[in-house]
């Protein structure tokens, strides 16, 4: 037996020493959503274009007549990072991947809707791809208008790879290694992974396929990714921003708690009536609807040239408001200060919308000079919030935004620019709007209009 066990005994040290000093295999953490080889761990719902596998890849193919259909994860999911290729071979095969998906099985007629974050896959011209929209809710959270230069990451006929991390109320996305949306929004906390096959408006795409593949997920042990670049974020926390806004240069005009930074136009404080700041949010109250008669316009302390300056605004039914800019208080007339102005207004139900020319004192517009183009899938109604934003480059060139979209631009000082101030209720003021520096205003018009998440870049 000794002898046995001798003979033996090397050869389990042996072992021993090697399974004891042997590196133990890492486990990076990832989980495969897709097997490769069938769709367990999948169902498809609110539509009937057809899933299936071929070649280690999920084939999504149109079908005519069929709302959006999703092939969903039967887990959900609250914070992780997602990734996963994605090829579409027709403009028409818009696609998109759910991020914490919703499903109402009841919606339409008991056919079920499926709501909620969605990673766009959009092979047209627009170019919006990895951008981020609330399927069948409140559309558009992130178009790419925001990061121009993301448009062309996204390539036709190939497989691309997506990268997506919702981390608490964070959404941040990546396409083939480009750094595209930045969202802050808490409406989901957990949700599905859904894959999309839209719905086709011509019977000739059908049969038209999307194809997924490499679909990972990791949920433990995660930590937000930096981003690199200085892309803006669209950001709906209450008068809160993001340490990475904060890195990039952005700083609160309005602390949701007080007027600090803030006084009447051509005063020394703050209007002591009419201006109200609660819950966050600050009002000026109805009054008469004349243009600052009552309590009047407020600007900010400081004064600004160029810069990135974005902000919330909530329009009363028939209201009337506005956001100036390079305001210089030097004109000393009365009514409104004198600056160039974005236009807040109710377009259906005030009348100041069918005057000047040519729609150019709709809302988001430079008003009285140059009109607003605007769509209506892109606008909040009455009540709600809508998001404007004005950049004053450093090289003058302006761009008035809504809702994340880009709706003019022009340069001031320019000859364009002059010759529509000579034709404008602007012409008697020398030089209007070519101060190198100003406050920003906001409008007491007389109606009820609200202001919040009003932030500021400084740009060089």
């Amino acid at each position: 037996m000794k002898k046995h066990y001798s003979k033996l005994f090397p050869t389990l040290a042996s072992a021993l020493i090697l399974a004891c000093s042997a590196p133990e295999k890492q486990n990076d953490g990832w989980q495969e959503l897709f097997n490769g080889e069938d769709l367990t761990g999948w169902k498809a719902v609110a539509g009937t274009a057809e899933f299936s596998v071929e070649d280690g890849v999920i084939v999504g193919t149109a079908v005519a007549g069929s709302p959006n259909t999703f092939l969903i994860s039967e887990e959900s999911y609250g914070d992780f990072v997602l990734e996963l290729e994605l090829k579409v071979e027709h403009e028409t095969s818009n696609s998109g991947i759910m991020a914490r998906g919703q499903f109402d099985p009841e919606a339409r007629d008991g056919n079920g809707l499926v709501y909620g974050y969605q990673i766009e896959a959009d092979p047209t011209d627009r170019g919006w791809s990895a951008g981020v929209y609330d399927e069948a809710r409140r559309g558009w959270l992130y178009p790419l208008e925001l990061n121009p230069e993301a448009k062309t990451a996204f390539k036709l006929g190939e497989f691309n790879q997506y990268r997506i991390e919702v981390i608490g109320d964070e959404i941040k996305t990546w396409l083939n290694g480009q750094e595209v949306a930045y969202v802050v929004d808490d409406m989901d906390n957990s949700g599905f992974i859904g894959l999309q096959v839209h719905s086709i408006s011509n019977p000739e795409d059908s049969g038209n396929k999307t194809y997924f593949r490499n679909i990972r997920i990791k949920t433990e042990n995660i930590e937000p990714t930096p981003f690199q670049k200085d892309l803006f974020v669209v950001n709906n926390r209450l008068n809160e921003l993001t340490d990475y806004e904060k890195n990039q240069g952005w700083r609160l005009l309005f602390n949701g708690e007080n007027a600090e930074g803030w006084v009447g136009a051509y005063k020394d404080s703050f209007p002591d009536f009419g201006w109200s700041v609660n819950e966050g949010i600050l009002t000026i109250a109805e009054s008469d609807g004349g243009e600052s008669t009552n309590a009047g316009d407020i600007v900010t302390t400081e004064e600004f040239s160029a810069f990135d300056f974005a902000f919330e605004f909530k329009l009363s039914e028939g209201a009337n408001s506005g956001v100036k800019y390079f305001v210089t208080l030097e004109e000393e007339n009365t009514g409104s200060a004198i600056g160039l102005e974005y236009q807040i207004l109710d377009d259906e139900r005030h009348p100041d919308a069918k005057m000047g020319r040519e729609g150019n004192r709709t809302l988001a517009s430079l008003y009285d000079l140059i009109k607003a183009e605007k769509q209506d899938r892109f606008l909040k109604p009455i009540g709600e919030w809508n998001k404007g934003r004005i950049v004053v480059h450093p090289d003058n060139k302006v761009e008035h935004y809504l809702n994340g979209i880009q709706v003019l631009e022009y340069v001031r000082g320019s000859e364009e620019f002059r010759d529509l101030v000579e034709i404008s209720k602007y012409k008697v003021w020398e030089n209007f709007g070519e101060a190198p520096q100003g406050h920003i205003l906001l409008q007491d018009h007389g109606n009820e209009v609200s202001f919040k998440n009003i932030k500021i870049k400084t740009l060089n």
